[in-house]
């Protein structure tokens, strides 16, 4: 039987390989991106949010998540529950209807796309005939109302979606009911509101844009209005409705029962007189107090407040009018829904603005906003990088959630008021952060242990420097007096007082709880856990990586100005030293050791080591080449540097065209090249270094000095008798630095200075850059983590066996022996594919069939989107799976592993898509949901009890508008699916 196995082929490893190993796209955490229609399901109480990419997503409490995908990609443009089902119509902006239906199948629930349907008129009919503008689901749940741009009303049967032609209400019958002075004027124009009479389902109210108001029965009741007509909203009692108009105002109408023309009961210009926004959408809540509740969105005075996105809420001589940073795309009232209910009682406000979701409780007093479990605006300022740190200790995990909540006072202690289903979701198995670095300064901690991504502290570096703005400045704050009440709601904030103070590099040590972060203009701070508020100075150091070599000039950004004096920090993460590179470049590599107290840090001209206890720098080390002038202008200096990016892309080009010709004998694919074009020059436009195919690179190269990694270890350097503390640093140009350090013994820690003498220097022969590098014990395991010894969470390494250093670069794995530094084993990566490698990591992946073997693996990131997993020490690929599309550039940079085998990266602006390696480490939703039965009188005869095994049901879960991240999408979803399925 040997001969028939393929050489290499273990059965026994192979079968290892799939109880360790399986690629999983679990959940998309954060806010969707680019919302277009927002549904809501008072008996079911779930929400459903729909996008322009044809994306349908469905919450409800904590855990309990769905999504849908329209086959088409086409905006969402209106969500329709239907009333007492399991489920809702979407209206495309092809004018398209689709029916889905929550149902059980094989024990789990799907989220099912029924019927799809497109309203046809009669032959010659232009478009405007047939296309809808208002969608009514019937309490019959028999039949939807379909209003159209034509004036007409169409009925369909429900589930078939059959026009029942006689019940079609045409525009010509409606205006044979209107008074001749007022119809002569114009058509009814298009319809934009249907609504159901409440306790009289046999009547309609059709609102037309003219103005026209019908109450369509057997007798048709006509409200004329002089204004051109918004939306409509029946009080609950169904004796009142309000309409409200393009003009700002707002009109209460009686309803009358002897056919007369009504005369409105009130009409209001809420902030006129002077020419006001459209009201666009209107509440008119009941209270036991008597005292109603109106809420509308817009109205507010077009020339002061034109730019405002807002929505007002009133309630006797409580005014205010919320004030949102980003378009406000629709809103709903959660109140009572028992039928038998006397009042509203409205309790919390609903907000689906462009970049973010905002709840406001309107229980409370002052109408706090409610801090959400899900849908968190990840990119309330833009995300610039990630961290990721697992299993965090008890302690650090309560000593941030408690900073977190004095942070959070001003929020409401409402429950979560979308709370349909129920998560049944083992609890997490660990606790896991994941750090996101902002533009604005800001790094905020979220809690990524389940399904729901919720942020839990964030940390500024604003009060650090100084800036043109005050960091409690808010612009939006008025007097008391000022008319209208403005209150700034929400956190999206997309403006940044500075570029400056962007985040690029975050590490934290889960043991000791010392934080440092790095900036883009050569700011690193290191910082220390305080649970209560301080006032301190900052010490200040500076780190000058150019040693006053002369010929060398910074043309970039100055650094940023630092406070004289004592700062007031907040409870939590408190900086205690600033070290200032100069030249203030973007730092590009970090690395803490919080055992030995230091800090290494790099960026495009060198690397330096900072000892944090002693507040002293230990050296600097430059690895700017003579020729390298690009990496002296610096990201935001000038529009030539960028010019000066491209020139020398194109120079790259063509020389790599003209090597290629050569060695094909001069035939080339133009197609090819043009591709390949656009590639390297988007990739060459990026703050990131240059990364080529395999082949020689010149050391003239620009951005050769870039530190790519940073790694400290206690190894045998110098000879096999004695090991060391040590710094490893990796350029762009393939160079490796290792430095001897000599850190004081505890006990003189304070007295005596570390010192530092460099020991190796390895020039990989095709100078790729190095992306990282690890050292493997006696035992060929990966160094532990500092303190991770000292907390007893792993074992000590072993010194008695011969240690190996493994250096990670673009083309290749390398295995080096230590302290020799002789090569001993490799692994090329195939230049014909263009594969390079973008991130490593090591992972430690545990069998789901016993409990008793794991294994320690990298996991690796290529430029083509792939993810490589590959064995230590042997340097064998385990297996590969494609992950982002090789054109999405910035997933592939946004990208971060965790240690136990998953990982996170950015699918849009506003969303991470999470996906697992690993067989056993699995985060996804898992949720129970009630599935009413109704029998045909319309009233509840039974409930079910649906349980989804996985309620994340659609594995085309990465779909987005643009056309780059549609194909993303499509790429990674299940061959045709317009039925959502559970991921396996």
């Amino acid at each position: 039987m040997r001969r028939f196995l393929r050489p290499g082929h273990d059965p026994v490893r192979e079968r290892l390989k799939r109880d360790l190993f399986q690629f999983n796209k679990t959940v998309e955490h954060g806010f969707p991106h680019q919302p277009s229609a927002l549904g809501y399901s008072p008996f079911l109480r779930l929400m459903a949010i729909g996008t322009r990419s044809g994306a349908i997503k469905l919450y409800g409490a904590p855990g309990v998540e769905f999504m849908g995908l329209h086959e088409e990609n086409n905006t969402v443009m209106q969500i329709h529950f239907i009333p007492d089902q399991c489920q809702l119509v979407t209206l495309l902006d092809d004018n398209s209807l689709h029916l889905w239906s929550l149902k059980q199948h094989g024990g789990a629930s799907e989220l099912r796309e029924e019927h799809r349907f497109t309203l046809k008129g009669p032959p010659g009919s232009s478009p405007s005939a047939t296309q809808i503008t208002a969608v009514l689901p019937h309490s019959s749940r028999e039949v939807l109302y379909l209003g159209t741009e034509s004036g007409n009303i169409f009925v369909v049967e429900l589930p078939s979606f059959r026009v029942l032609e006689d019940r079609t209400i045409t525009s010509e019958a409606v205006l044979q009911r209107v008074p001749e002075d007022y119809c002569n004027r114009r058509s009814c124009e298009l319809v934009e509101a249907l609504r159901e009479r409440p306790k009289n389902p046999d009547q309609i109210l059709i609102g037309y844009s003219r103005g026209l108001i019908f109450l369509w029965d057997l007798q048709t009741v006509v409200y004329l209005s002089l204004q051109q007509l918004e939306n409509l909203y029946w009080q609950r009692d169904g004796s009142k409705f309000v309409s409200c108009h393009y003009d700002g105002s707002y009109t209460q109408w009686p309803v009358s029962s002897d056919n007369r023309q009504p005369e409105p009961l009130e009409h209001l210009v809420p902030y006129g007189p002077f020419p006001c926004k459209a009201i666009s959408k209107i509440y008119w809540q009941t209270t036991k107090n008597g005292l109603p509740y109106i809420i509308f969105q817009g109205g507010m005075p077009r020339a002061s407040y034109g730019d405002r996105h807002s929505i007002s809420v009133v309630h006797g001589s409580q005014q205010t009018a919320f004030d949102f940073t980003s378009r406000v795309i629709d809103f709903f009232i959660i109140f009572s829904s028992e039928p038998t209910a006397e009042f509203d009682d409205p309790s919390a406000m609903v907000v689906l603005a462009e970049e973010e979701l905002v709840v406001i409780d309107l229980k409370t007093a002052g109408w706090p906003a409610v801090h959400p479990p899900y849908l968190a605006s990840l990119h309330c300022s833009a995300i610039t990088c990630s961290h990721h740190v697992s299993n965090i200790p008890l302690k650090l995990w309560e000593r941030i959630i408690s900073a977190g909540s004095k942070q959070n006072i001003h929020y409401s202690n409402m429950p979560w008021p979308i709370d349909g289903g129920t998560s049944i979701a083992p609890d997490p198995p660990q606790r896991d952060l994941l750090l996101t670095g902002h533009e604005d300064g800001t790094v905020r901690f979220w809690d990524a242990s389940g399904v729901c991504l919720h942020l839990l502290y964030k940390l500024s570096t604003v009060r650090v420097f100084l800036t043109d703005a005050d960091p409690n400045d808010n612009m939006n704050t008025l007097g008391e007096d000022e008319w209208p009440p403005l209150r700034k709601v929400g956190t999206f904030d997309p403006y940044s007082d500075d570029p400056r103070l962007g985040i690029q590099k975050i590490y934290l040590c889960k043991y000791s709880g010392y934080l440092a972060v790095a900036g883009t203009a050569g700011q690193v701070l290191v910082m220390e856990l305080n649970d209560e508020d301080a006032e301190h100075v900052v010490d200040h150091a500076e780190a000058d990586l150019l040693q006053d070599q002369e010929g060398y000039r910074w043309k970039g950004h100055e650094k940023l100005k630092t406070r004289d004096g004592p700062v007031r920090f907040e409870a939590g993460f408190q900086p205690f030293v600033l070290v200032q590179c100069q030249p203030p470049a973007v730092v590009t590599s970090l690395a803490l050791h919080s055992e030995w107290k230091l800090v290494a840090f790099g960026t495009s001209h060198g690397f330096g080591l900072f000892d944090h206890q002693q507040k002293r720098l230990v050296f600097v080390k430059c690895t700017l080449h003579p020729s390298d002038q690009l990496a002296l202008e610096g990201p935001l200096s000038r529009v030539k540097s960028l010019k000066k990016s491209l020139r020398q892309s194109f120079r790259r080009i063509r020389r790599s065209r003209v090597s290629s010709r050569k060695r094909r004998g001069g035939s080339g694919n133009v197609q090819e090249a043009n591709a390949k074009f656009d590639q390297d020059t988007l990739q060459e436009m990026e703050l990131a270094p240059v990364q080529r195919k395999i082949e020689a690179r010149s050391a003239e190269d620009s951005f050769t000095g870039f530190v790519r990694t940073l790694y400290f270890a206690d190894t045998f350097l110098r000879d096999s008798s004695r090991h060391c503390p040590s710094l490893w640093a990796g350029t762009n140009g393939g160079t490796v630095y290792a430095f001897c350090l000599r850190v004081p013994p505890a006990e003189r820690r304070m007295d005596e200075p570390v010192r530092a003498e460099q020991a190796k220097e390895i020039q990989l022969m095709h100078r790729a850059p190095v992306v990282g590098i690890l050292v493997l014990d006696g035992r060929s395991t990966p160094l532990p983590e500092p303190l991770e010894v000292a907390h007893d969470l792993s074992k000590s390494p072993d010194m008695q066996g011969s240690h190996q250093l493994l250096v990670v670069s673009e083309e290749q794995f390398k295995v080096f022996t230590l302290p020799k530094v002789s090569s001993k084993l490799k692994l090329k990566l195939t230049a014909l594919e263009g594969c390079r490698v973008r991130k490593v990591t090591v992972a430690n992946f545990s069998s789901c069939k016993t409990d008793d073997y794991s294994e320690n693996d990298l996991a690796v990131l290529t430029n083509l989107g792939d993810i490589q997993i590959i064995s230590l020490p042997f340097l064998k690929l385990q297996i590969r799976y494609p992950c982002i599309r090789k054109e999405d550039v910035s997933g592939i940079a946004s990208c971060v592993f965790t240690k136990y085998g998953q990982g996170f990266y950015l699918i849009s602006p506003s969303e991470f898509e999470r996906f697992s390696l690993s067989a056993k480490w699995l985060v996804e939703p898992r949720c129970i949901v009630d599935m009413p039965e109704v029998t045909s009188n319309n009233h509840v005869h039974t409930k079910s009890v649906c349980k989804t095994p996985a309620c994340w049901l659609c594995l085309s879960s990465e779909k987005k508008t643009t056309k780059q991240t549609q194909t993303n999408r499509k790429q990674n979803t299940a061959a045709g699916t317009t039925t959502t399925k559970r991921r396996l």
